[in-house]
């Protein structure tokens, strides 16, 4: 990237004042992007600045191609204010979903808004290298479908279903995804698209993406459930991401729901994801169709998608498969918000859509589990983000990083 001074030069040929406070820069940022629409008196007032060290920070924004101004506002009494706007399209960021068993990338501008869109099935366990050459192609096309210039991609930010150990972030976890030991997941990125690489864990960005655009906005405390091929959560504690002192909370999946129960992967038995995860679900979908001969899924070879519709249209197997899910499920739950009393419980993933069908007798079992004041305190819902949550919380990563320091925004400014 551009050094700031030199992205900073003067438009209109005057040298370079020396940059602002990067605390106050940041602020300001912050608040103008909050705010969308803000004069210069509003930015001073709120923030008690003086109105010369607001508009020093304002010219860098300005140089910056991060606000621009959009005319005059209201006057109380004297001139009339010149209203500053953030520029959502100052610059693009692409967020990668990296999947058990898909590949998923976004491209959004700087206010979350899905520019372009790319999703393909693929056995990321077992195929790191395809996997790989699968994400660069899946960020190319959306790059070709949005159109813009590169020089204006900020970066990329990277899920993985994998804990993220703060260390080593560019390592997957072994145990849960021994296939990739040993391999960078960001390097190829980085490489070829020379840009930054943030990573975190699915379940992570998939509760900062709630945050910031979803169901857990303005809420401090809330806990976000993704269900897919296994299962993870993310968690905010006091409006902050909790990791955990190794990166692994949120490993509900490893829940040991039974210890006598079937082994997991993970070497332990009876664990939520043996009951809950998609491969469980199918398994178990299996088992029943002897018991339901007239189901819509008899003599059909069938994936989740195919079961999760067929609950959708009143099937008895797969309503009742549904059923003993959200129940086992309601185990996990009822853990959490005993533990942590979060205000919302958030569940996503590809079983989230069944809404309803899942949610009733997740809360029943629920609340047969839980202290009375635990429950009476909190919300199970649904994401409002769906099954594109994990690729716009990657987005999110970077976007949040970079309005934290204006300083990670040159390669914006140099597109323009």
């Amino acid at each position: 990237m551009a050094g700031l001074n030199q992205a900073l030069r003067s438009k209109r040929g005057r040298p370079a004042e020396a940059p602002a406070p990067r605390a106050n820069l940041s602020e300001v940022l912050q608040l103008i992007w909050r705010e969308q629409q803000l004069s210069r008196a509003e930015i001073s007032r709120r923030k008690e600045l003086s109105r010369s060290t607001v508009s020093q920070i304002v010219e860098e924004l300005l140089e910056l191609g991060l606000v621009k101004e959009v005319g005059a506002g209201e006057s109380k009494g004297g001139r009339r204010p010149i209203v500053l706007q953030f520029d959502d399209a100052a610059g693009a960021i692409l967020g990668v979903d990296l999947g058990a068993t898909h590949v998923a990338v976004t491209i959004t501008n700087l206010r979350g808004a899905v520019l372009a869109w790319e999703y393909q099935k693929h056995p990321v366990r077992e195929d790191p290298s395809g996997a790989l050459a699968l994400v660069s192609s899946l960020s190319e096309r959306c790059l070709a479908s949005w159109g813009g210039s590169k020089r204006r991609l900020l970066g990329i930010g990277m899920a993985v279903p994998s804990p993220v150990d703060p260390a080593r972030p560019e390592h997957l976890n072994d145990t849960v995804m021994p296939t990739w030991k040993g391999i960078n997941v960001a390097e190829p990125l980085r490489k070829r698209f020379r840009v930054p690489v943030l990573i975190d864990n699915d379940a992570n960005l998939g509760a900062l993406a709630e945050r910031w655009w979803g169901a857990g906005r303005d809420i401090d405390d809330f806990a976000y459930i993704k269900l897919a091929t296994g299962i993870g959560a993310g968690f905010f504690v006091d409006g902050k991401v909790y990791r955990g002192a190794c990166g692994i909370a949120g490993e509900v999946g490893h829940l040991s729901i039974d210890p006598h129960g079937e082994p997991c992967g993970c070497g332990l038995r009876g664990c939520l994801v043996t009951m809950v995860g998609a491969p469980a679900l199918l398994k178990r979908a299996h088992a029943l169709l002897a018991e339901h001969p007239g189901s819509v899924l008899a003599g059909r070879d069938f994936g989740i998608t195919m079961l999760e519709d067929a609950a959708m249209e009143g099937d008895t197997l797969a309503l009742q498969v549904v059923r003993e899910a959200a129940e086992h499920l309601g185990v996990g739950v009822a853990g959490l918000l005993n533990l942590l009393n979060p205000a919302v419980v958030i569940v996503g993933g590809g079983l989230a859509r069944l809404g309803e069908l899942l949610l009733e007798p997740l809360r029943q079992t629920v609340r047969t589990r839980t202290l009375a004041t635990s429950m009476a305190g909190s919300r199970i819902v649904t994401s409002q983000l769906g099954g594109r949550a994990v690729a716009i919380g990657a987005a999110t990563l970077l976007l949040q990083r970079a309005l934290s320091d204006p300083r990670h925004f040159p390669a914006a400014a140099a597109g323009r």
